[in-house]
């Protein structure tokens, strides 16, 4: 997958009168690519549509208009596109109420080293987590992780075909497992290997 260039970017005005039309359709896309592992942690499987949003949103709320502003925020954003070997995934740990979560979060620690992808027929394939900076400290973890999950050409070869994709967690804190993700989202994570 091609990364996002500053001259790829809607300017702020051009943004701001299609946004709510680009709003609906990010909101669709992002939800189809998602997928809920028990009741309290999002998969959000990230690829160029989201990511070319969630910059468009920064540049937009921070007014940043000029080059050295939106390249810095390419460079923030851009490792989050999947490159054809990989998925990229933003992990969000939600618990409404916030003493519960506080709590959780000193539970789950080490959770997004625990959460795994596994092709039908293939061992699992356990997250790369936050290679931009620690997000986890010594008493807790954080609530939003950043994954990555390299798979192997057979994996991804597999996917291909149509076997399951398993998706899980095996921390013993919080220990859960989809057989197969829903046959619309798994359609469109096989494409992020095109």
């Amino acid at each position: 997958m091609s990364k996002i260039s500053p001259d790829s970017l809607m300017t702020l005005e051009a943004y701001s009168k299609a946004r709510p039309t680009l709003r609906k359709e990010a909101i669709i896309h992002k939800n189809a690519r998602k997928v809920f592992v028990g009741s309290n942690v999002v998969l959000q499987f990230e690829d160029e549509k989201t990511i070319r949003y969630q910059i468009q949103e920064v540049l937009r709320v921070e007014k940043t208009f000029e080059i050295e502003g939106i390249e810095e925020e390419l460079e923030a954003y851009n490792p989050l596109v999947p490159d054809g070997a990989n998925w990229k995934v933003t992990q969000t740990i939600e618990y409404p109420d916030i003493e519960e979560r506080k709590r959780k979060l000193v539970e789950l620690k080490g959770i997004e080293r625990h959460t795994y992808i596994q092709i039908d027929g293939y061992e699992r394939v356990y997250a790369i987590a936050d290679e931009d900076l620690p997000r986890e400290t010594e008493e807790k973890t954080s609530a939003v992780h950043f994954l990555r999950f390299e798979l192997t050409p057979d994996m991804i070869k597999a996917a291909k075909e149509h076997a399951d994709i398993a998706v899980g967690i095996d921390l013993p804190a919080y220990t859960h497992h989809v057989g197969d993700v829903d046959p619309a989202t798994k359609q469109l994570l096989v494409q992020d290997f095109s």
